[in-house]
Formats: structure tokens, sequence, C-alpha cells
């Protein structure tokens, strides 16, 4: 579904000049390898239903999953799959569909939150599918929906490092989610996504264009590995994504502004071009997109840490004003706001957000491929258009519970 060249570059990242001791270690080379994504396959199981028949199925009023959670369907596995199977499918399509010879593979990572067995991994699962092909680096990263992203960001290191061999690396983000019967039900889903990375990629990577972060909380957890069904805290897990979302966009926005240029915009809500969000369902997508015009107002007030007015601010958006100064936690379950915010935000939304959002509507909640199903639904819909141009760039947002989240750019 992203396709760039088909031979990896065997230039030598240029050098520059760095003090080791202030400069960090990806600083120390021009970011000319463009290391990114090359090629992205999916896979999502055939069996299916419909989110209006798993409302009356359960009893529910009509448009509780379809509006409520703006969800339209929900894929699940039978017994004849499991998260091994899935991957082990999405990679051998990868494979096969870009003619890729295993033995120019030197990295497998995947990431994955559904466990068959709690010490051998799914990556030497997908070992069978690199057949006289032993030197293969990677395994198996584990955090909630996170996992992905981690083994993403481990392949991106690995080839822009002094390492890396001129091979192939291939991300896996494979999960089934399933919930016990309940409200959290409607947001299970099933899916697997490969990524091959490299360099000279048509969606490339900066490492300084990402934030990052780590908590300690229990939103979500499975404490229990005889039983399938997390243990979840729908309203901390919302808190905790929302907490995370901010944090993550007020980074990153000021690391982008200290090395803008001098006369560009600063970094907001509409600076990339499109977005992909991490997405248990639609309407929290729709709902923490619109926080983020809330953060830019606040940022337009106050300085970067949140503290000291600056002279002559205003409010951005003009309708924010009783927001601005309560502490983030007051503001979550505020519908008052939250009605303003979709308001705000929905010709954005709809603009930069509602291509990546359409695949997750229809085949529902993947965990640790949501993000990248995300990437593969933007890709299919607005580069099937030749809207993906040199020059545009994606804002991509992951989380997962427990909590991990990073928010970084990718360039066209």
């Amino acid at each position: 579904m992203c396709e760039g060249n088909s031979k990896q570059s065997d230039k030598a990242g240029t050098l520059i000049s760095a003090n080791p001791m202030t400069e960090p270690a990806f600083g120390i080379r021009l970011h000319e390898k463009h290391v990114g994504i090359l090629a992205l396959e999916v896979y999502t199981p055939s069996t299916f239903i419909k989110q209006s028949k798993l409302e009356k199925h359960c009893g529910v009023e009509s448009g509780k999953y379809t509006k409520g959670l703006g969800q339209e369907g929900l894929a699940f596995c039978g017994d004849a799959e499991d998260v091994n199977s899935l991957s082990l499918t999405v990679v051998h399509s990868l494979l096969e569909k870009y003619e890729i010879d295993p033995t120019t593979v030197g990295r497998v990572e995947v990431g994955t939150e559904t466990l068959v067995d709690k010490s051998k991994s799914t990556k030497t699962v997908l070992m069978d599918l690199f057949p006289g092909n032993t030197d293969i680096e990677g395994a198996t990263v584990v955090n909630a929906c996170y996992g992905g992203t981690a083994a993403l960001l481990n392949a991106f290191s690995w080839v822009e490092s002094d390492g890396w061999d001129g091979r192939y690396a291939i991300v896996v983000a494979a999960d089934i989610a399933t919930y016990a019967p309940g409200p959290a039900r409607p947001t299970s889903g099933a899916g697997a996504v490969a990524l091959l990375v490299g360099r000279d990629a048509p969606l490339s990577f900066n490492p300084r264009e990402r934030a990052t972060h780590s908590a300690n909380t229990w939103d979500f957890f499975k404490p229990d590995p005889t039983v399938e069904y997390p243990e979840v805290d729908g309203a901390l897990s919302q808190s905790c994504y929302y907490a995370a979302l901010e944090n993550v966009y007020n980074r990153l926005a000021d690391k982008i502004n200290k090395v803008s240029k001098e006369g560009v915009k600063e970094f907001d809500a509409e600076s990339p071009d499109y977005w992909v969000f991490h997405a248990p369902y639609n309407k929290l997508v729709q709902k923490s997109y619109g926080r983020l015009f809330l953060m830019d107002a606040r940022r337009n007030v106050y300085d970067s840490e949140g503290e000291e007015e600056k002279k002559d601010a205003t409010d951005l958006h003009g309708s924010l004003t009783d927001w601005l100064a309560k502490p983030s936690k007051e503001t979550y379950g505020d519908k008052s706001l939250e009605s303003t915010l979709k308001r705000l935000s929905a010709r954005a939304f709809e603009e930069r957000l509602s291509d990546a959002n359409m695949a997750s509507k229809l085949v529902g909640n993947t965990y640790t491929a949501s993000v990248f199903l995300g990437l593969a639904s933007l890709i299919d819909r607005v580069g099937g258009k030749g809207q993906l141009t040199p020059g545009k760039t994606l804002g991509i947002f992951s989380y997962g519970s427990g909590s991990l989240a990073t928010m970084y750019r990718l360039h066209v």
C-alpha cells in the first residue's frame, strides 16, 4: 500500500561535528538517509459483524454502538485463527506482494499483547517464513496497545545506526481485542499490519520529531493469564489517554517550534496535513483531536510550562476562555467543553483525520495494530487520490494503557 525504492541505499550518512556530552546520539548524523516505511500490508479476519446487529444481540438501544461509539463493524477470529496465524498471514503477504527475498531481511520485530505463550514469542514463529536465514535480529515487544510503536521505533533506530547491514527490517503489529459481555464488548476487534522499514523511504521519520509519555497507571491490565478478558476501567482509561495525548502534543510542539525558521507558523493541530490516532473507537478519536484545539488555545495564553500568562495574550478560538485556566483533569468529563471543541475542530477533523479512521470504524479496535491500520487507511483513501504528495506531513499518535504514548511526524 506504500511502496518505496526496491534497493536500499549504500551511502553512509554525512558526519557532522557534535559534542557527545551535550548532543543526543541521533544528532550526530544529518538525516539524509530517509529512514522510514517502504511498504505495509494489512490482514483482518473474514468473520465480521455489523455493530447495528450487535446492538440488537446485546439488547441495547439502537445507535448506542453506531452513534455513541461511532463504530460500524467488528472483525473477530474463529477457533482456526490466533495472533500467530494473523502475523504469519500478513508477513507472508508482504513478502509475496513486494517480492522480497527472505535473505534480505535482517530484523523482525513484533508488537502484540495477545500472548499465545508466556515465553515463546510470535517473532520466533515468524522465522518459518525465512528459510535459510537465521541471522535476523528483533523480538516481541509487550505493552498493551503500544508494543507495535516500540517495535517500529526500534526498527527505525537500527536502520539509521552504524550497525545497519543494508537489509530490511519488518515490523509486525497484531492483536485480537476481546472483552467480556458488557459496555466494552463493542470495542473489540482483530487484525494485523506488517511494515517494511528501510532507507530512501516514501514515508520518512526524523527522530528529533517525536515525544513520549510514560506513567504507571492501572487503567487496563490482564493479571490472570487463564482469562482472555482484561480488567479495564473505562473512565480512567479515557482520562489516561487524554493526559498522554496532551503531554506528548505539547512536548512535540515545543521541539518543533524551537528549530523552526523565523516567520514559520508555530506548530498546532492543523500543522500536519493529516493525523493518525490510536483508535479504540471513533468517538474517542474525535474528542481527542478536539482537545488539541484546547491545548493550542492554552499555549497561546500561557508559556510552555503552562504557568506564566503571556502579555497581551487572547483566547485563540474566542470561546474557550472559561476552560483555559482549569487543570486538564477537571475538564475531561465536561460535556459543554466537548461540544465546543467538537464544533471548533469539526472541519479540520474531516479534512485531516476522517480517512485514517475509516478502517477502524469497520473492523474495530486492533490494539497494537490500530495506529498502523489507520495509516494504511489514510494511504489507501488519500494516497489513492494522488493527494499524498512530497512535502506533506503526517502526525501520528500512539497510546498503550499502563501507560506509554508517543507522538511523531512522518514526511512524504
